[in-house]
């Protein structure tokens, strides 16, 4: 019914800009709402565009798949090469052995390996991997709950002094509680002690104690509370749960905010800002890190704060201790299967040690590309901008596919399991088709060439023209009024929509509104890519909070309460860096020369 109902929209009105509006809106209710699969509703410009003439077949058709998408295939190559090959989950429990078992360090090392992860990993896989890790620990503090709840607040002490000094106190107490137990037997037993006299002579035979030291026995430590009606012992347990639970995902939207590759909704931005602004050299691998690193290493700590006040509280000293003197018997628990878990994988191997050497050239190669204030590799050649991230990626990720899994010189160790296998495939690569397609992401590549196609179709029709002169009336707001209304107005939408889709439709939107009233279209887009990503109030926001919340730890009241703070602490640290930092990195005082000549353009 949606398409009829606003079909008389380009036929009352046969123009460019209302045909292009009326499929803008068709394919925005159908991102929204979901009644179709993402990936089929970004193909509803791609057979209504010809048919309202507003472009042709070809012209729409080379929307769909950009430079971009070959980015993400070189990265979903060394992706799958880490997933086959553990080194994920290595550096995931090594991360978590470093911070150690107290709760708060413990939420602190699993966000920190998930943000390191989701830097090179989409969202959805890192909180696919380092979830069944956090679950594993979980399961054991609450198997040993039950058990721990009679001593837990009992320490196990190292220092060789207390533990000898504590073993002497036993040994009084218990001599004393022997002696009286003894004498007491001792007088039942004997009927001829009755007498006055035999009475005083007994006590001329019993020890006296001295009045300073009297003697008592100590009393047991107070239990905790169990709940019989839960899955947790505690309920302390049970807050530590949610708070492990949301960190992981909170920590991957962070951590793909660092990098272009990091989260989809990156690469719709540097597609579009691109196209639209072919002139600007400005965002690149390397720009886009520094500037968002510091924004993710603020929204680290301040998610933790706010995470733990939220559900382990404010005492800092207690879960956070970094001493190892003192552990309660959970925590030494905890450490154990940590370190079990992380013995199972054995010593680092071949293809782990490709696999990293591969992970970090790539890094290199992106920052040392185009660093901005050096000349970087690409200055090397004669020909210049022919070569892009894109480059390097495909490059690397089509070596994965040539380069055996095994060690090109025989091993001198190997056992026969190894021979076997040998024998079976002795050039087995790195990485198979059946690894890459098991993680390529068709629908997104899909959805952002359907962001690209309708981007096409309002710059070629006037709309986003005409949108921007609508929007002139706010040109006496400041720039970062304009820039704030714009990420909050993103933040809230895309907690019932889908991230790629609410940015593909907001772009062409804030494009317009800057050229409109001058601004540095970068001042806009930058804030609302990064705020787009905070979607985490709802299960249904993005596909992480939906992993963690299929784990039964948290419920949506406990999502609505830690996201809407996440939110808050977002939206504060974008415009704090957009307004500081970012200004002398992006010139965002001025409005661009390549602004002006595609304002001018469109003009025309």
């Amino acid at each position: 019914m949606i398409p009829l109902s606003l079909l008389p929209l380009p036929l009352i009105h046969p123009c460019s800009e209302s045909s292009c509006a009326y499929v803008l809106i068709v394919t925005a209710v159908y991102w929204v709402s979901e009644a179709v699969p993402l990936g089929a509703a970004a193909l509803v410009p791609a057979f209504l565009y010809p048919m309202f003439g507003v472009l042709k077949s070809s012209e729409v058709a080379s929307e769909y798949f950009k430079d971009t998408t070959l980015l993400l295939m070189g990265v979903i190559c060394l992706a799958a090469s880490i997933e086959k090959w553990n080194l994920h989950k290595r550096i995931a429990l090594r991360m978590v052995m470093i911070a150690g078992a107290k709760p708060g360090m413990l939420v602190l090392g699993f966000m920190c390996c998930t943000v390191f992860l989701s830097m090179w990993l989409s969202n959805t896989s890192t909180t696919a991997m380092v979830m069944p890790i956090a679950e594993a620990v979980l399961q054991q503090l609450i198997c040993t709950g039950i058990a721990d709840s009679l001593d837990d607040s009992v320490t196990v002490d190292t220092q060789d002094e207390e533990s000898g000094e504590s073993e002497r106190q036993s040994e009084k107490v218990c001599m004393h509680v022997c002696m009286h137990v003894y004498y007491q037997l001792y007088f039942r037993s004997n009927s001829s002690l009755a007498d006055n006299n035999s009475k005083n002579s007994l006590k001329s035979f019993i020890p006296i104690v001295p009045k300073q030291a009297p003697i008592s026995i100590p009393a047991p430590p107070k239990k905790p509370k169990i709940r019989r009606d839960s899955l947790y012992p505690t309920k302390r347990d049970h807050m530590i749960c949610k708070c492990l639970s949301l960190s992981i995902t909170y920590a991957a939207t962070i951590g793909g905010l660092i990098t272009i590759t990091g989260t989809s909704t990156n690469l719709i931005f540097a597609e579009q800002f691109n196209n639209r602004y072919p002139e600007a050299k400005v965002i690149n691998f390397g720009t886009w890190f520094i500037f968002s690193l510091p924004i993710a290493l603020i929204m680290l700590m301040l998610t933790w704060i706010w995470l733990h006040c939220l559900f382990l509280g404010c005492n800092f000293r207690e879960t956070c201790s970094l001493s190892k003197k003192r552990k309660t018997r959970r925590e030494l628990l905890s450490e154990k299967r940590i370190h079990e878990e992380y013995q199972k994988l054995g010593p680092i191997s071949y293809p782990e040690v490709v696999t990293g050497i591969f992970f970090i050239l790539m890094t290199v190669l992106w920052f040392t590309r185009e660093p901005g204030f050096v000349p970087g590799w690409t200055s090397l050649f004669e020909k210049k901008g022919y070569r892009t991230d894109a480059t390097v990626s495909v490059l690397l990720g089509f070596l994965l596919f040539l380069i055996p899994a095994r060690k090109p010189w025989p091993s001198c160790t190997s056992s026969d399991d190894d021979d076997d296998e040998e024998e079976e495939d002795p050039l087995a690569p790195m990485i198979t088709w059946k690894d890459f397609q098991r993680l390529m992401p068709w629908e997104i590549v899909i959805l952002v060439g359907g962001g690209y196609a309708l981007a096409a179709g309002c710059k070629v029709s006037g709309l986003s023209m005409w949108i921007g002169r609508q929007l002139e009336p706010m040109s006496g707001l400041p720039p970062w009024a304009v820039t704030l209304l714009a990420c909050l107005l993103v933040s809230a939408v895309t907690e019932f929509a889908s991230n790629p889709a609410t940015l593909t439709v907001f772009l062409p939107i804030l494009s317009a509104l800057s050229e409109t009233l001058h601004i540095n279209p970068l001042h806009t887009l930058i804030p609302a890519t990064m705020c787009v990503s905070f979607g985490v109030m709802l299960p249904v926001g993005n596909p992480p909070n939906a992993i963690v919340f299929s784990y039964g730890h948290v419920q949506i009241s406990d999502m609505v309460k830690a996201g809407f703070g996440v939110n808050l602490i977002g939206v504060f640290v974008v415009m704090l860096a957009i307004m500081t930092w970012g200004e002398p990195l992006f010139h965002l005082s001025e409005f661009p020369t390549w602004a002006l000549m595609r304002n001018v353009t469109g003009s025309f």
